[in-house]
């Protein structure tokens, strides 16, 4: 793509140490196993909120489902872009690479994005909004965000 304002947008989206949103500093959310399973197959468990309440995941096919109970949304600080997840995230995951993501969707220039895809290149992320990708540290996630208006993961 060839729009600098709008890969500069979308870089802008997911700043270090901006992922995590907790109500608490010194609250941990507790693990689920699909956050298990992200660390399985190479990514770390802030790609998911805390509210994880079913996952399903076909080993043969790779095809999973996050269920989260309810939509989920965080603001990225410092400027306030945000992020929405559906009460159902869908997808194929394999050693290293999402795709065919449905769920996860990000608000830059006025316009909300779908992630597409999601790949793990070293101690990197590549994020994939249709044809555009943007690359940020893997260690931005280390920790699962809590949604907005929710204290815990029940």
């Amino acid at each position: 793509m060839r729009n600098p304002l709008f890969l500069l947008s979308l870089l802008l989206l997911i700043l270090p140490s901006s992922y995590s949103q907790t109500p608490n500093p010194n609250t941990k959310p507790p693990l689920h196993q699909a956050h298990t399973e992200l660390i399985n197959f190479g990514f770390p468990i802030g790609l998911l909120p805390a509210s994880v309440k079913k996952y399903t995941l076909n080993q043969t096919s790779g095809d999973f489902a996050v269920d989260l109970g309810g939509t989920c949304k965080i603001t990225l600080p410092p400027d306030n872009y945000l992020a929405t997840y559906s009460k159902r995230i869908t997808g194929k995951i394999e050693n290293g690479k999402m795709a065919e993501l449905d769920g996860i969707r990000v608000r830059a220039l006025f316009k909300w994005w779908s992630i597409t895809g999601i790949r793990s290149s070293g101690d990197n992320l590549v994020f994939e909004v249709g044809m555009v990708t943007a690359k940020y540290p893997a260690k931005n996630f280390g920790e699962s965000p809590f949604c907005e208006g929710r204290h815990s993961s029940s």
